[in-house]
């Protein structure tokens, strides 16, 4: 991580020397964008990068279901400074925060059917599985990591960007940036829930995710599909009687006026990534897309730092304002409950799934 922000600052310098007259003579205004069949990282040591603020200018529109003052949103806002800082702006990224252009699975509809209108998206690491993303189905499953530390070990490890490749892979028009995380995520409720027995015969909305779904079958729950936007006014009139995100989210989002019961039973990690399609990627120049993967890295870096911190934060905001917070401190009982899931969802994948465990040491 020391060396990819040595070469953002070395980057930095290279665009102030641009922005003030110096550089290359030579201009890069009709290279050709690359093309997607080339499924490698970008490397920018090996990118001449050193006009890309002449670059085509291009606009790449963000897609972001939560607010812009969760740390998701926080985070894209700094994938997004870091960009246009490092094409010296060459590249606006436009953050289109709230779900104003949709729900996730809306979005990435949209992006996997080849509409141009989104470009970027934060997305759930688990959103992929819909289509056909095996190795993405790995960070979903219930209780696989143990610690913040165990995910940014798995997220700075030769093993992400095999993951993170795994859409072109597919053929699927997606291709990500980098990885990030939003806290654990966790059940809350319209009514107390101090154990799992509590849960029995609750509807619980989640997203149609095969994983998801399994786990609140495993803990006696009943799992009911109904989209972000609508999750407010589904707790409000009885149409579902819990839900689960991390807790920033549950804040940010208002949940607790409607659900002031949270239970940190942490079943999954929010693990995100950003991704781009074929068609914003095609858009760039090989410099462009460079400065693309060295702002991601900063931005992870970013989200590291950010996320528990915020976290704490808002926890505490949580319990000043009444919030009825039940911490989970022996989950052995809960992953015993989501056994079948968990079994059934890395058997076929059991090598790959034993490298993640391990690198929670």
């Amino acid at each position: 991580m020391k060396k990819a922000l040595s070469l953002v600052l070395a980057l930095v310098m290279v665009f102030a020397l641009v922005a003030c007259g110096g550089g290359s003579s030579s201009s890069s205004e009709t290279a050709a964008p690359a093309q997607s069949s080339d499924t490698t990282t970008p490397d920018a040591s090996n990118t001449d990068v050193s006009n890309v603020a002449n670059d085509p200018k291009v606009t790449l529109v963000y897609a972001e279901v939560n607010p812009l003052d969760t740390i998701v949103g926080q985070t894209g806002t700094a994938f997004k400074e870091k960009v246009e800082e490092l094409s010296g702006g060459s590249i606006t990224i436009d953050i289109q925060a709230g779900g104003v252009l949709g729900s996730e699975n809306d979005v990435l509809d949209s992006m996997v059917g080849g509409s141009n209108s989104i470009d970027i998206s934060r997305i759930s690491a688990f959103a992929l599985t819909s289509y056909g993303a095996q190795k993405s189905k790995l960070l979903s499953i219930p209780y696989t990591f143990v610690s913040r530390d165990h995910w940014w070990n798995f997220a700075n490890s030769d093993l992400a960007p095999e993951f993170l490749n795994e859409p072109q892979e597919l053929g699927l028009p997606l291709r990500g940036i980098f990885y990030g995380e939003e806290g654990f995520r966790h059940f809350f409720t319209v009514k107390p829930v101090n154990t799992i027995a509590d849960l029995a015969g609750m509807k619980l909305r989640v997203s149609n995710d095969p994983v998801m779904n399994g786990m609140v079958e495993g803990l006696g729950a009943s799992p009911t599909v109904v989209s972000f936007g609508e999750l407010y006014s589904a707790l409000q009139t009885g149409v579902v009687d819990g839900a689960e995100q991390p807790i920033a989210n549950y804040k940010s989002n208002a949940f607790d006026e409607v659900a002031p019961n949270l239970i940190l039973d942490g079943h999954t990690l929010g693990a995100i990534q950003v991704v781009i399609t074929d068609s914003g990627w095609n858009k760039l120049t090989a410099a462009q897309q460079a400065v693309l993967y060295e702002a991601g890295k900063y931005a992870q870096d970013f989200n590291a730092k950010l996320s528990e911190d915020a976290e704490n934060k808002v926890l505490d905001e949580l319990k000043a304002g009444g919030c009825n917070v039940v911490d989970v401190t022996d989950k052995a009982a809960w992953a015993e409950a989501c056994a079948d899931v968990i079994s059934a969802n890395t058997s076929d994948q059991a090598d790959l799934y034993q490298q993640i465990l391990s690198l929670a040491n």
